[in-house]
């Protein structure tokens, strides 16, 4: 039975207040259970790679900086990724279609998370699209990105190498 079908049996129902109310009830639990999802995934991939260099990008599928940055980010993980190197993205589209269609036009070689609710989003305080934080192996965040210019790969790259050579030389 559709929703809309269901409304209408409690729209007739003299209680019909009262499941509304439950209704709604049930409708925030269930919003409030996904929305932790995203925050969850991006918390058991840090742990998995407590020992590594991380990449955290966060990005939408209008994003056209988004476009440049994913082609450089798959290049930065097959050359960095034996020196400890793991890139994780967080897309923050609302339509889940939309991701899927930038995937398919853009490939990625890292993990992906979804989080349509926006609640990592906000947690980041994101400013602009994409937004990256680079973290050391201790999980300490070193550098932060908003947006993506081809300019300055070099620069971000260095960021990524400085971290790993320095982790290097201490292990």
């Amino acid at each position: 039975m559709s929703p809309y079908v269901s409304y209408l049996r409690l729209k007739r129902n003299p209680l019909k207040k009262y499941a509304l109310i439950c209704l709604a009830l049930l409708c925030t639990f269930s919003t409030a259970v996904t929305a932790s999802e995203p925050n969850d995934k991006l918390e058991s991939l840090f742990a998995q790679h407590q020992d590594r260099v991380i990449y955290l990008d966060f990005w939408a599928s209008w994003c056209i900086p988004c476009r440049k940055s994913f082609g450089w980010m798959n290049e930065m993980l097959a050359k960095y990724k034996d020196k400890g190197l793991v890139i994780i993205s967080v897309n923050v589209d609302t339509d889940p279609k939309l991701a899927a269609a930038f995937l398919k036009k853009n490939p990625i070689n890292f993990p992906v998370i979804y989080d349509h609710a926006g609640v990592l989003a906000s947690q980041y305080g994101l400013k602009g699209m994409p937004s990256s934080y680079l973290y050391a192996r201790d999980g300490k965040l070193k550098a932060t990105h908003v947006g993506f210019l081809t300019k300055h790969k070099p620069r971000y790259e260095a960021q990524i190498n400085a971290l790993l050579a320095q982790q290097q030389a201490t292990d």
